[in-house]
């Protein structure tokens, strides 16, 4: 099943899902039984992210086909770090074989060593996976990722707007947001991109965030900005109950973003799990999506 065809096929606003691989065989039984919780809640498409520097290809693979196997439309994450054109057939090749039609192209992290730079490979940027992949494999659908809130390595916001919409020109079926806490930003992202001459659905991605540390960690990561008005209330949630209370806090502040992102125009949304079921559950059910 195609995305680009299910969410042009929609007939209302969707949610979907991004989970990680367990690390640890020993977990699969209870990361199988979130993905079963959350899938009677009747996701979109379900997606499955690929381990820096491509350590988890295989991983990938198996758990994106367990998804698949469930009954879920499934999406496998793929990067160009250490990418070739042989070891992408052969991962698509296995996707396809259990039925898969999807892959969100990504650049990917840099390796802790550096042993691997754009300037020294075939595949620099996503735009190269997209473009190779709509050569090679036409039946497959290639999404990209895209920053509201710009890249962290962009020199400005218009330059970043403008790599935005030709890695969408790229050949790309649809994009997803990096994480993003400011509606407006979205809206600013699509309307920018629209205008030149990008036509592709964009899905905003939300996280509810777990921690106060968790949040510094993700904002030191990705580079997204959080207002200080959401900042300042999980700091006062931390303050007076830890991590418990961001937690709540958190799925409030993810809960009202996705009502507001609907009411601009959203197709949908698409949540980073964290491999959380009764959480996700409950943000899925208060925004109205389920």
């Amino acid at each position: 099943m195609r995305i680009s065809e299910l969410i042009r096929n929609s007939r209302k606003p969707f949610f979907s899902l991004e989970f990680f691989p367990p690390s640890d065989p020993a977990n699969f039984d209870a990361f199988y039984d979130a993905v079963d919780e959350l899938g009677k809640l009747k996701p979109l498409f379900a997606s499955v992210t690929y381990g820096a520097g491509g350590k988890k290809q295989a991983r990938t693979l198996e758990i994106t086909s367990g998804v698949a196997g469930r009954g879920i439309p499934a999406m496998a994450h793929l990067t160009c770090v250490g990418a070739n054109e042989k070891g992408i057939a052969e991962f698509v090749a296995g996707l396809q074989k259990n039925g898969i039609d999807n892959i969100l192209a990504l650049r990917g992290d840099y390796p802790e060593d550096r042993s691997w730079t754009p300037e020294n490979s075939r595949f620099r940027h996503a735009s190269d996976l997209v473009a190779f992949l709509k050569k090679e494999f036409p039946d497959m659908d290639a999404g990209v990722a895209v920053y509201p809130y710009p890249h962290p390595e962009s020199p400005t916001f218009a330059e970043d707007r403008k790599w935005t919409a030709e890695k969408l020109a790229s050949g790309a079926d649809f994009a997803i947001t990096q994480l993003f806490f400011d509606p407006r930003e979205y809206i600013d992202l699509t309307e920018n991109i629209r205008t030149r001459g990008a036509i592709a659905p964009v899905i905003p991605g939300i996280i509810s965030i777990q921690s106060f540390e968790s949040l510094k960690r993700i904002l030191s990561l990705c580079g997204a900005h959080i207002p200080p008005k959401l900042y300042l209330r999980l700091e006062e949630a931390n303050a007076k109950g830890g991590a418990g209370a961001v937690r709540e806090e958190g799925a409030k502040i993810a809960v009202d973003m996705i009502r507001r992102l609907l009411e601009l125009g959203a197709p949908g949304i698409h949540l980073y799990t964290l491999n959380k079921s009764a959480l996700c559950e409950t943000i899925i059910r208060e925004s109205g999506l389920a």
